[in-house]
């Protein structure tokens, strides 16, 4: 940290060894606040598996399989929409499932699709209530393989977001994504021709507060 006279981005008469010191201390510094951060948020996590953490993370990281939040190129999202004529077609399977405690049916329309990388898609899910009680339940998802998910986009998608269905009740559930083109250019990715995004649908839960409380990949309690 530099003396408080030194304004920041002006010379304060250190030798350059000084600033160097000073400098690594300010890093390892940085780097020690870093991990403990990290650290916290790995314990909450843990804890409590709340559904909103839960998402923060996984969208921000590709942690698990969860696709990567689209990103804002600079304002304009479509510098990152151009699809890769030159490039193979890669091909999209659906799945979909409920958690057992979950009295829905939910499948995906259609079987594939077939997108060139930096080019949108567009798919459908359906799911009916079939119980005589009105229910809610949230959607988590992944992708297959694992380490498509940083380049796994979605621009639009019910998970995570509370559905509610009556009894008897059925619904179409959008999914709009695309791929990074930024796939193309990872060597790892050179050999998958196909992925597989999947969504679980779980029955919401709620503590005393009416605060959200499933626990995302199937680990809620009956």
């Amino acid at each position: 940290m530099l003396p408080a006279h030194c304004a920041k981005g002006r010379s304060c008469g250190l030798f350059p060894n000084q600033l160097d010191t000073l400098n690594n201390t300010d890093r390892r510094s940085n780097g020690k606040l870093f991990y403990g951060l990290s650290l916290g948020i790995g314990v909450v996590a843990v804890s409590y598996a709340s559904v909103p953490l839960y998402k923060m993370i996984c969208q921000q990281t590709g942690w698990g399989g969860q696709p990567v939040k689209a990103h804002d190129s600079g304002g304009d999202p479509t510098v990152r929409l151009k699809p890769v004529e030159d490039h193979r077609r890669l091909r999209i399977t659906f799945h979909g499932s409920v958690s057992d405690v979950l009295d829905w049916k939910f499948t995906p329309q259609q079987r594939e699709v077939r997108v060139l990388p930096g080019e949108t898609a567009l798919a459908f899910f359906t799911a009916t209530n079939k119980s005589d009680k009105d229910i809610i339940g949230i959607a988590t998802y992944s992708v297959t393989p694992g380490q498509v998910a940083p380049y796994f986009s979605k621009i639009q998608c019910f998970c995570f977001e509370e559905q509610r269905l009556n009894a008897g009740e059925t619904v179409d559930m959008p999914v709009f994504f695309f791929i990074d083109p930024e796939f193309v250019k990872d060597p790892a990715m050179a050999k998958i021709d196909t992925i597989t995004l999947s969504y679980t649908f779980f029955k919401a839960r709620y503590d005393d507060n009416g605060v959200l409380t499933t626990l995302p990949l199937g680990m809620a309690p009956a």
